[in-house]
């Protein structure tokens, strides 16, 4: 049987009922839908082993935000968005204490450089709070890393974080990087929101170190956005779409190789959706409206 690609909980929920066409309920496993600021909303909960071994992910939450209308641009769709994304992270971090943004990926590759875009539209805050602790007492120490990648620093990404985290001692991490999604609709039309951590990489099977509460000792949320689609796994829908019966999972897996797909226009849609998920940290860590928060970035 051909294995499909996807860093998705609600897609590995979606592969489980695809399964011999399981209509049961999964056991161990919660999932709800619902509607945020206009977009739609998916929350799987991954309750136990047995939901850990069908999904194949640990034990958690996971939270997609569908913002497939975002792209249609009507009234005020950023700003919703931005609140959606915020409002779903507040759920998953701390109340309190200083806080570490960690942007994983290559800059230098688009589909890649969700992670480092994303820190660009972080507000750093700890230092202006050291130097000037009256003046910014109102705000969130919080602290960014890009890491860069392996093959250009030479540093595994959790080896640079982890000892940050022993310098830094944040409260929380929250990491943002690339994933993989198992549909092409969903490629940059999908944010999801976990507090289980991340493996960098794993979205084009480039397994590096975990970043997680058992490797930081502290917690780490997840933010991804799925930027690339694995080209096995598309063909494997395409042809399940056309009816073929019987997929040839060893001679699909040969032509298609490592190939990564991804859209046309990914340059503008990383960097609208980047400045999204940086301004919906900023929302969720401070107490700022949107133009505040425009008005110290620029």
């Amino acid at each position: 049987m051909f294995a499909k690609r996807t860093d998705l909980a609600l897609e590995a929920r979606e592969l489980w009922q695809e399964s011999a066409q399981r209509t049961s309920r999964l056991s161990g496993v919660k999932a709800t839908k619902s509607k945020l600021e206009g977009y739609g909303l998916t929350r799987v909960d991954i309750l136990d082993e047995r939901g850990e071994e069908a999904l194949g992910k640990p034990v958690g939450s996971y939270l997609t935000i569908d913002l497939t209308t975002f792209w249609q641009r009507k009234s005020d769709f950023f700003p919703r968005a931005v609140r959606a994304v915020g409002s779903q992270l507040k759920l998953l971090v701390p109340a309190e204490g200083p806080v570490l943004v960690v942007g994983l990926g290559n800059a230098a590759m688009t589909p890649d450089a969700v992670g480092p875009l994303t820190a660009d539209s972080v507000l750093v805050t700890r230092h202006l709070i050291a130097a000037m602790p009256r003046q910014f007492a109102g705000f969130r120490p919080v602290s960014v890393l890009r890491t860069g990648v392996l093959g250009t620093t030479g540093v595994e990404s959790a080896e640079a974080v982890r000892g940050l985290v022993e310098q830094v001692q944040p409260a929380f991490v929250i990491a943002v990087d690339a994933l993989a999604s198992r549909r092409r609709e969903r490629v940059c039309a999908t944010v999801q929101l976990s507090d289980t951590g991340i493996i960098p990489g794993s979205g084009v099977g480039n397994h590096r170190a975990a970043l997680n509460h058992e490797t930081l000792g502290v917690p780490v949320v997840a933010v991804g956005i799925p930027t690339v689609v694995d080209a096995a796994t598309l063909a494997a829908d395409l042809l399940e779409e056309a009816g073929v019966e019987h997929i040839d999972a060893d001679r699909l897996r040969r032509g298609q190789g490592t190939m990564m797909v991804t859209t046309r226009d990914i340059d503008q849609q990383v960097r609208d959706l980047a400045k999204v998920v940086g301004y919906g940290i900023n929302w969720a860590l401070q107490d700022l409206d949107i133009e505040d928060i425009n008005a110290l970035l620029s």
